[in-house]
């Protein structure tokens, strides 16, 4: 049990969830009970990361897409009829598609999966939560959507990449490294249960405070964090990146304790695009582990 830390709030978990759903949403995983293989021809997908999955698989018959103004929706999808906001989709709208299925990020089934099965509207919760979790969730869908070897493509694809970050790490001494996630005000440590903890892990980093016992996100004082002597500090934000960087500024400069770090001291502290290391699983996560690489092994 990881001890002087406090799990997050409901207040700040409820902020990161909704965080996570501005943009490309989506944090963990589940199916569909009643999975109709083959069968999908009219689709509904709530959430910009889903959309990209489902272009990957080369899959037509999309009919229902997120409204989003901080992304690009595939080419593929630009006549569909918008759903409104990833969290909180139109139901009224979503039901007079009449779509065979609604795809959705799996950190919103505990909200969203009433409301689908009260509306009559089969669904299916991808898990973003991780690469391996992406790729799993592309894997159940191609078999869904009869893009079985799309899928086993893409999969491929994955593996090979992951082997080859492996191969390249070996013998390699991993860095301890503390992961920062701004919201706007405040801010929480990301552990490896979380996107970017996992790219961080996959990238050969050790995460000071592991995987939070399943947490992704955790409330920790700045005197906790110190005791854990990392020697990387990496800080990311999901909305509002310029705000929260400028957050994170103010926070290392007027609270004293960050100029004792060993991190801060030695000038190991490196801000993340958001675009990039996020709060969802997406295919730029190949681009994420690029940018890690000089950092972590210098």
């Amino acid at each position: 049990m990881i001890t002087g830390i406090k799990k997050v709030t409901a207040a700040v978990l409820a902020a990161v969830m909704l965080m996570c759903t501005i943009s490309l949403t989506g944090c963990g995983g589940s199916d569909s009970s009643s999975a109709k293989e083959g069968q999908y021809n009219r689709i509904a997908a709530t959430s910009v990361a889903t959309c990209e999955i489902l272009d990957k698989l080369e899959v037509d018959g999309v009919v229902g897409v997120p409204h989003t103004d901080s992304y690009e929706l595939p080419e593929r999808y630009k006549g569909a009829t918008e759903l409104g906001g990833a969290m909180s989709p139109d139901m009224e709208i979503l039901a007079s598609l009449e779509p065979d299925i609604v795809l959705t990020p799996n950190s919103l089934e505990g909200y969203l999966k009433e409301q689908y099965d009260n509306a009559g509207i089969e669904s299916y919760f991808l898990d973003l939560k991780s690469v391996e979790g992406m790729y799993n969730s592309i894997t159940e869908l191609g078999k869904m959507l009869n893009k079985e070897d799309k899928a086993d493509e893409l999969v491929a694809e994955y593996e090979k990449i992951i082997s080859g970050i492996k191969k390249k790490n070996e013998g390699k001494e991993a860095p301890d490294v503390l992961i920062l996630m701004g919201l706007p005000g405040s801010y929480v440590v990301a552990t490896e249960s979380s996107y970017v903890g996992n790219l961080v892990k996959l990238a050969g980093g050790n995460n000071v405070y592991g995987d939070g016992d399943g947490q992704d996100f955790l409330n920790v004082n700045p005197e906790d964090m110190l005791v854990k002597d990392p020697d990387i500090i990496l800080r990311t934000s999901h909305a509002m990146p310029e705000q929260v960087m400028e957050m994170f500024d103010r926070e290392f400069k007027d609270d004293d304790i960050w100029s004792h770090f060993r991190a801060v001291e030695e000038n190991q502290v490196y801000d993340l695009d958001n675009e990039y290391f996020g709060m969802s699983a997406t295919f730029r996560y190949k681009e994420a582990l690029e940018k890690l690489e000089p950092i972590l092994f210098q």
